[in-house]
Parts: C-alpha cells; sequence; structure tokens
C-alpha cells in the first residue's frame, strides 16, 4: 500500500507522518500493493482533522474524523475504517470474489465558486461507473454519505439512490 499524506494549515511532521501510515497501515491487510492511501491532516480552529480516502476500482472508502489532537483524530479515522471494513466485508467480497480486488485512481477536486447569491463551498469531480443499485447502495453506505450518485447498469442512466429518514432507501431516476 501507497501513502500519500498531506497537511492542509498545518505542518505535517515526521512524527505526525510516521504515526498516520503505521496506524493506516493496520488496514493494509485487506488492500492489495498498488492501492492509495490519501491521508490529509488539516486544523481548523481548535479542532484537529484527519480524513484517508482509499480509491478502489468500483468504490471508495472514506472517513474523517475530528479531534483535540491529532493522533487522536488519527486512532478514531482507523477505528472508523475498519468499522466500514468489517460491516461491508461480505457484501465487498460477494461483488469482487472473482477478481483480485485491484485498486483504481479517482479523480475529484475541490474547488470553491459562487454563482449567483448562491456560494458552492465544495465541488467533488470523480468518474461514474456503471453499477446496479445495490452495489450503489453499499458504496454510499461505505462512504457515510446520505446520498450516492452512479450510472444504472440496467438503464445506462445517471441515478441518485438515498436513505430516506425512515431508514429504507429512496431512487432518483431521470423523467426523459
Amino acid at each position: 500500500m501507497r501513502f500519500i499524506v498531506t497537511g492542509k494549515n498545518i505542518e505535517v511532521t515526521d512524527a505526525l507522518r510516521e504515526k498516520a501510515i503505521k496506524k493506516v497501515g493496520k488496514i493494509e491487510k485487506f488492500f492489495n500493493k498498488n492501492t492509495e492511501a490519501h491521508i490529509t491532516m488539516s486544523v481548523q480552529k481548535n479542532r484537529q482533522i484527519v480524513e484517508v480516502t482509499i480509491p478502489f476500482k468500483g468504490g471508495l472508502l472514506r472517513a474523517q474524523e475530528e479531534n483535540d489532537d491529532m493522533y487522536a483524530s488519527i486512532d478514531k479515522v482507523v477505528d472508523s475504517l475498519e468499522g466500514q471494513i468489517r460491516r461491508n466485508k461480505t457484501k465487498i467480497q460477494r461483488k469482487y470474489h472473482e477478481s483480485d480486488l485491484s485498486f483504481d485512481s479517482v479523480n475529484f477536486e475541490d474547488h470553491e465558486d459562487e454563482v449567483n447569491d448562491f456560494k458552492v463551498v465544495r465541488s467533488k469531480k470523480f468518474s461514474i461507473k456503471p453499477m446496479t443499485i445495490e452495489e450503489a447502495i453499499l458504496q454510499m453506505n461505505m462512504l457515510g454519505h446520505e446520498f450516492f450518485m452512479f450510472s444504472n447498469s440496467e438503464t445506462m442512466e445517471a441515478n441518485v439512490v438515498y436513505r430516506r429518514k425512515d431508514g429504507n432507501y429512496g431512487l432518483i431516476e431521470p423523467d426523459i
């Protein structure tokens, strides 16, 4: 596993870098050696934030944690990632059991734009791959998001799945 450690509003010391790599390295056994783990540390006021993103073929594993102490944030983010893997391990193995779970990079960029009177504070770009609705729900749950946009493998159209307040899921499809 390759580790890319960056800092926002913080200079990442060798000690912080080594601690992050050692801790995130605990989940290395779940991935092949070509996988990249992006570790971003940032400071906002008194919040020490650690975000780990691990892109792989057909999915993305992501966790973000914050604390008053950067080392505690690192510990919490690794616990969160391990929990996601543990909760979704069976589904992931079933989906990829014939492949070697090879991992691709996902392209996304953060932008700050202002459009009219509305302020867009974050924008992400990523490639959307065809997948079933069940795979999209799995991916949404792995990311910890409330919604997920994907290309429906049956209709080849952009769809959105989302988590409803009652705990069920919804699907938004285009009406062309």
